[in-house]
């Protein structure tokens, strides 16, 4: 059984398999596992793991009661070696800017961006 950190973020994804191929190609995730629904086509459950961190993840189930809105009110940091390359990498391959990359007050090179699937 994988350990898992303190706090794990679970994301709804409408196109999570699509999502996982995104945060592999982009930040170096590591799939950990995934279990399908058994329509062949939506996953019931999938973890990966940014950086040593653990995210859960699974498709929109609108059947089940979960909000077919885009996700709003949660921003989720990923710290790198070099903001600029990573943040290149994430248009690149589709996030669009939330927010400017600059250096911040607090010492960081920081900005927000939205991946495809409406994350921050």
């Amino acid at each position: 059984m994988t350990k898992l950190n303190g706090i794990v973020p679970c994301l709804t994804i409408d196109g999570a398999k699509a999502a996982i191929d995104f945060y592999k190609d982009t930040f170096g995730a590591e799939e950990v596992s995934r279990a399908d629904h058994e329509d062949g086509k939506r996953l019931m459950h999938a973890h990966i793991r940014i950086n040593g961190c653990d995210v859960m993840m699974w498709d929109l189930f609108p059947e089940f009661g979960m909000a077919t809105t885009p996700p709003h009110g949660v921003t989720i940091h990923i710290e790198v070696d070099d903001a600029d390359r990573w943040w290149q990498r994430a248009l690149d391959r589709g996030a669009t800017v939330a927010m400017p990359i600059q250096d911040m007050f607090w010492g960081s090179r920081y900005g927000q961006l939205k991946d495809p699937f409406g994350h921050t």
